[in-house]
């Protein structure tokens, strides 16, 4: 029965005006018995409207409700233009809405009489409001098309409609927006969490008290060091299902992978958790199977191709790599199935070196980044944007949803970066080291709301995202901290590896229990 959009004319709004003293009693009283309404407590809000003399709805509004209910269009109209607070573009909306809910009514009549008084009110009532012109054509076309117009046994549902749109126009006092009060209170709850730096656990929110956290949710405690490397850790990755680690180093092992002859510098669980992704200096690419420990590819593109990093689509099916070749062929960005057959290559001297990729969890985009480039592609092939850094990018992390990633730079700093074309300008994260060599830094906690980074201090850096500086430094690693990973379904737990040939697992202090499930997930590890 409606109409385009475009033929009710737009108001422009500014904003509104700001209250200074404290809450309004009549307001709160009238938000609080709406709320009651909705919870289906109607005694209750009914006797606290009844006691404290304040009534849910204005008399303007009950009245207004009744006129339009039974089609008294010029009692209406009437009321819209007594309407206290409202502004002249406004008022002009709302009448056009009452002139607007009868013409189309009377063209549901569909007959001569009603086609008169319809030409009547569209000429009187609606033409001379002054509105967009484009409005009154539509409505004039409705005429001849009967577009919109309102069957007789549609009425009722109608004229309720017309009521909710004049609620919609007039001011906020006239009727109290449902779930207002909820509303509040969850921005309320909102704004503290925001601005609390620790919060870490969503489930420890109640409306009894403030919200504060305490720096014992951030994982700062060090409940395991994992001892199986012999050289230095360059990686560290949990499992999307937060159960299983992956570590792998210069000793060519990849715990609990063995079978690699070259340092490895790179692992990536599969979407699913069952297969993982191994890549190093020189080294072939490697798919293994996580169930049997079987190594189910060995993927090398020519004699000489270095595989410098790769990722999955969100599929589990596919993976992406990037592939560096000898000074006389191109650098490559190619696409796979689990059996090694190239599916896309991108090729060509617009192609950069890569140093690290990653594929969004919708699977829409191809992020990759190459010396001071950040690049960003829509799949298959869509629109490229890039960002453009001052300094080397040494790695890259995505946020748990996709909207976000960071890039560990050579000027000791971390840049956050929206992915949108719109995103001109990074947040920024400092306060760790990081010079001559790569290190890679990623989202965690409860919402990806953290950013945790090791160093060339041999430390970890925590930050909380909005605050350039960080606000936890973990000391225990004795050499420099090349990888950190956040368990992304345990927000308590974190991993980094160090060039001291060990992974340290950082817990919360509280609970117990935690740590004790830690280090059953760490020792299956180990021993698989």
């Amino acid at each position: 029965m409606d109409l385009p959009e475009s033929s009710v004319p737009r108001a422009d709004k500014g904003p509104a005006p700001r209250r200074l003293c404290p809450v309004d009693r009549e307001e709160l009283v009238r938000a609080m018995a709406q709320s009651l309404y909705s919870l289906g407590y109607r005694r209750a809000a009914a006797a606290l409207e009844a006691e404290s003399g304040v009534p849910l709805y204005p008399p303007e509004h009950d009245r207004l409700l009744l006129e339009v209910m039974a089609g008294q269009w010029d009692a209406s109209a009437e009321i819209v233009r007594s309407v206290a607070g409202v502004g002249e573009a406004d008022r002009t909306v709302a009448e056009f809405l009452v002139w607007r809910g009868y013409y189309l009514e009377l063209l549901g009549m569909r007959g001569d009489a009603g086609l008169r008084r319809a030409r009547e009110v569209l000429r009187r009532r609606i033409a001379p409001l002054g509105v967009d012109r484009r409005c009154v054509h539509l409505l004039a076309r409705a005429m001849v098309s009967s577009e919109g117009a309102v069957a007789p046994e549609a009425v009722v549902g109608w004229r309720i409609a017309v009521f909710l749109d004049l609620v919609e126009v007039l001011p906020p006092w006239f009727h109290v927006a449902s779930g207002r009060l909820e509303h509040l209170v969850e921005s309320a709850v909102t704004k503290q969490v925001e601005s609390c730096i620790y919060h870490n656990l969503p489930d420890e929110i109640t409306l009894f008290e403030d919200h504060r956290c305490h720096e014992e949710h951030i994982p700062s405690q060090c409940a395991q060091i994992l001892c199986g490397h012999n050289n230095e850790v360059w990686f560290v990755r949990f499992s999307n299902n937060g159960s299983y680690l992956v570590s792998s180093s210069s000793d060519c092992t990849a715990i609990i992978w063995k079978g690699h002859e070259k340092p490895i510098s790179f692992a990536s669980w599969s979407p699913n958790d069952r297969m993982l992704l191994t890549c190093g200096t020189g080294e072939s690419l490697k798919l293994w199977n996580v169930d049997t420990g079987e190594c189910n590819l060995k993927f090398r593109g020519s004699a000489d191709c270095i595989i410098s990093s790769c990722a999955w689509f969100p599929n589990s099916e596919k993976i992406v790599c990037a592939s560096s070749e000898p000074a006389s062929a191109p650098n490559r960005i190619f696409t796979c199935d689990l059996e090694g057959q190239n599916l896309e290559v991108w090729a060509g001297d617009r192609i950069p070196k890569v140093s690290d990729l990653a594929v969004t969890p919708d699977g829409r985009h191809l992020i990759f980044v190459s010396c001071n480039d950040i690049w960003i592609r829509e799949l298959p092939r869509g629109r490229e944007w890039r960002f453009r850094e001052k300094q080397t990018i040494s790695s890259l992390s995505l946020s748990g949803d996709g909207q976000s990633l960071i890039v560990n730079l050579n000027s000791q700093e971390i840049h956050l970066w929206k992915i949108n074309e719109s995103c001109t300008v990074p947040e920024k994260f400092m306060g760790h080291k990081q010079d001559k060599f790569v290190i890679r830094s990623c989202f965690g906690g409860s919402n990806s709301s953290f950013i945790a980074s090791g160093s060339e201090d041999s430390q970890v850096y925590i930050w909380k995202r909005h605050v350039e500086m960080p606000i936890k430094v973990l000391h225990g690693h004795t050499m420099i901290v090349n990888c950190v990973s956040w368990n992304p379904a345990r927000p308590h737990m974190l991993a980094s590896a160090s060039d001291d040939r060990t992974v340290r697992i950082w817990v919360t202090l509280q609970p117990l229990a935690w740590s004790t499930n830690m280090y059953k997930i760490c020792n299956s590890i180990i021993i698989g």
